[in-house]
């Protein structure tokens, strides 16, 4: 059996979040179908971390052990023909051997997602964006943002009884960009707890469009109460954008 490193990416607006289930279509059902179609034998992967329903990825690395792996001697071949097989939201655009140790989750040092948000009517961001009428003050939400930074116990923009050993989490960036006539939260860490990011980015409009103070970060954070914290923004605005690990070179391994 070899491991492999799949790097993926998809538009999550008609499967219920990536992670297999039993009575809704997933992104991994999908992916591990066209696997075993290519494979002719079963295949069960493994990714970096969830996304919920309606949450796309611009990058999300998988892994998959596999017996017949002289059917991927032509990894660009392979590739073609995995994403000729593939839904046509669902893409391929890496594929790496990695030593049968290497995981997909475990060993992942950084992620970063980006939330998107826009303010006029456009069909084109339908499902991709979330619209907002009022613009929200950009610059008091950066001053909030900033005291996420760092390792602090999150467990207040998490959803309530999810199956984790710690609600601590390193942050290394929270900031929101003006790009365009959109706004987009850009926010790092080591690691996300379910709903974290929908959830936080709720909480830093309670500061930019609803009037709280800045300090309304630091209270929430310390009173660990998930019923403190803002809403959690809708789903389709989320976008999982980058997965780091200390053994793939981004530049050097592209295709």
């Amino acid at each position: 059996m070899k491991r492999f490193f799949l790097e993926i990416a998809y538009d999550g607006t008609a499967y219920h979040g990536w992670q297999m289930q039993p009575n809704a279509v997933s992104v991994q059902e999908k992916l591990d179908r066209a696997l075993q179609t290519l494979l002719r034998e079963r295949v069960e992967t493994i990714g970096a971390g969830r996304t919920d329903t309606g949450v796309h990825a611009k990058q999300l690395y998988v892994h998959f052990d596999s017996g017949n792996a002289q059917l991927i001697n032509n990894p660009d071949r392979f590739i073609h023909s995995l994403n000729a097989v593939l839904p046509f939201d669902i893409s391929v655009s890496r594929l790496l051997e990695v030593p049968p140790e290497s995981h997909a989750r475990f060993d992942a040092s950084e992620r970063s997602y980006e939330y998107h948000i826009h303010f006029t009517k456009d069909p084109f961001l339908i499902n991709k964006s979330w619209q907002l009428r009022d613009r929200p003050n950009v610059q008091r939400m950066n001053e909030a943002a900033k005291l996420l930074l760092g390792k602090k116990d999150f467990g207040c923009f998490s959803k309530s009884n999810t199956q984790v050993f710690t609600n601590i989490c390193t942050i290394t960036e929270a900031k929101w960009e003006e790009i365009a006539e959109k706004l987009v939260f850009c926010i790092t860490a080591d690691r996300f707890l379910r709903n974290m990011v929908r959830a936080i980015v709720g909480t830093l409009l309670e500061v930019g469009a609803k009037g709280q103070p800045i300090s309304f970060i630091k209270e929430v954070l310390a009173s660990q109460d998930r019923s403190r914290a803002g809403t959690s923004v809708p789903a389709h605005g989320l976008y999982l954008t980058q997965i780091k690990y200390p053994y793939i070179d981004p530049i050097k391994e592209q295709h």
